[in-house]
């Protein structure tokens, strides 16, 4: 999608558990600073306050009248109507806010709201992880192409979206993707958010050592682990290996229906030289017949593309030639399946503010 030459304005918001990032976009690029604001998720007041007075403060710094409001929010929520249920990581949100419909009178604007997870997919769809990977083909002289992508986020919560041929599937009751209640592999009665978040992360590397109230945040654990700051650092690698266990059989279990490239973001994904392996590791596995015998829990084969050889085994073209039944003609074909993991090619908040974008300008013109 080319949104060069497109003048409208949109102002965006990346809505996460902890903090609130505002900003506005034209011609596909961001033509305001971005705005940083505590998401004060707990108190509705202050944080509806707080929301309004971000969308003031952006539309000040734009260079013309804004066309719309478009932005992400977690779930649950009725998308379409701009309604947000009752959120975990946002407990002010009970009982069901009309958020969209609240900021369409305070602005005189149409106000679009879809779910983060989705907005980060469609942003690293349109011009991220999925052109990249693509490109790399292309001059690897490959003929295959990809089309379709599963997103995930690490962060305050395990977030997820879909996008499909280039769509954003909505499911029926504005859940499709809603990837953080796959059951956690490594404790089943649990989802795996509870295994695959900084929360998850800071329980993991505090057990058996110090209460978990007292564990250090994510970067600190990830320099533990990296032997670059005093600490467990054995505690500190298994930590991120368990969450990249849990997270990778959510997203080999998803990737088994949507069948494309799988792209990380969030804050947890800066540490992915400590997590990466094993995500992509679990979903090479395999399950166990009842016969003993071993085979792939998925038919493709997951290729991590931070890591060269990774990424050389993905783009490498495996040709074999088979003869049509019945005829002189022959094929030639690659035999072996394959799907990509890396990492957002656009940061978290700048593929879901361009994912924003786009999805207001689709239904702006009618075709959202």
């Amino acid at each position: 999608m080319d949104f060069s030459s497109d003048s409208r304005v949109v102002m965006t918001l990346d809505a996460g558990g902890t903090s609130f990032r505002f900003a506005a976009m034209q011609g596909g690029r961001r033509v305001t600073e971005i705005l940083v604001m505590p998401s004060c998720g707990d108190d509705l007041d202050r944080c509806l306050s707080g929301i309004v007075e971000g969308f003031l403060l952006v539309r000040a710094q734009c260079p013309e009248m804004p066309a719309a409001i478009s932005f992400a929010f977690p779930g649950p929520a009725d998308y379409p109507r701009g309604i947000i249920g009752d959120l975990e990581n946002l407990p002010g949100f009970r009982g069901g806010i009309a958020l969209g419909p609240m900021l369409e009178e305070r602005f005189g604007l149409p106000a679009f709201i879809n779910n983060d997870g989705d907005l980060f997919t469609y942003g690293e769809a349109i011009a991220g992880f999925l052109p990249h990977v693509n490109a790399l083909l292309e001059r690897a002289g490959s003929p295959r192409r990809y089309r379709n992508l599963l997103g995930v986020t690490l962060g305050t919560g395990f977030g997820g979206g879909i996008v499909l041929d280039g769509r954003l599937p909505a499911g029926d009751n504005s859940m499709a993707g809603e990837i953080w209640l796959l059951r956690n592999k490594l404790d089943p009665g649990m989802n795996v958010e509870e295994g695959a978040s900084i929360r998850a992360l800071r329980r993991a590397y505090a057990a058996a050592l110090i209460p978990p109230g007292e564990a250090p945040d994510p970067k600190a654990i990830f320099e533990i682990g990296m032997e670059r700051r005093a600490g467990n650092a054995p505690a500190a690698r298994e930590a991120f290996r368990r969450l990249g266990e849990a997270a990778g059989d959510a997203v080999a279990q998803a990737l088994t229906l949507v069948d494309g490239l799988a792209v990380i973001g969030g804050g947890i994904s800066g540490a992915w030289p400590l997590f990466l392996p094993a995500l992509v590791a679990e979903i090479n596995g395999s399950y166990t017949a009842p016969g003993g015998r071993r085979f792939r829990r998925l038919a493709s084969t997951a290729c991590n593309l931070e890591d060269p050889d990774g990424t050389r085994a993905f783009l490498e073209e495996m040709r074999r030639t088979i003869a049509v039944p019945g005829s002189r003609r022959k094929l030639t074909y690659d035999p072996l399946p394959r799907v990509g993991v890396g990492l957002s090619r656009l940061g978290t908040t700048g593929a879901i503010m361009l994912g924003a974008y786009a999805f207001a300008l689709a239904r702006l013109d009618g075709k959202g």
